[in-house]
């Protein structure tokens, strides 16, 4: 007989500066019953049209700064053709990041652990410079110890 497992947490982030920033641990800190997790997944959402998730290089924080970079470059503020800029000079340029990258994530669970590679971290990008708290659902499917 299989243990199926559902679990699903509302996560809130605390404000971050505009940029790149690894919530590894903050996920995983919010998802204890994941250690109980044989095989599975985790999907993480993200419930904001400003901000994005995305997987990349977890040890070096220079590649963190150069996304930020690459980004500004390539969706630049104070465009002539922006009509949505209510809340600023980043908001539509927010919402083109967020949409490029993507508010949502799926990540094997094996053994009780993310299966990320050595050098994989989840990463928020915060695309506002004011973008305030983010909230996360994460939802953990699998089969149980």
């Amino acid at each position: 007989m299989t243990n199926n497992f559902w679990h699903s947490e509302k996560i809130t982030l605390e404000s971050y500066p505009r940029g790149f920033h690894l919530i590894t641990q903050q996920v995983e800190s919010a998802l204890p019953s994941i250690r109980h997790v044989e095989v599975g997944l985790l999907h993480l959402w993200l419930q904001h049209t400003s901000a994005s998730l995305t997987i990349n290089e977890n040890a070096d924080p220079t590649v963190r700064h150069d996304m930020e970079a690459f980004f500004n470059h390539s969706v630049k503020e104070e465009l002539s053709f922006f009509r949505h800029t209510y809340e600023g000079k980043d908001d539509m340029p927010a919402h083109l990041k967020s949409s490029i990258l993507g508010c949502q994530l799926t990540i094997p669970v094996q053994q009780g652990k993310l299966a990320l590679g050595t050098w994989q971290g989840i990463m928020l990008g915060e695309h506002r410079d004011h973008g305030g708290r983010r909230t996360i659902i994460a939802t953990l499917q699998g089969i149980a110890s």
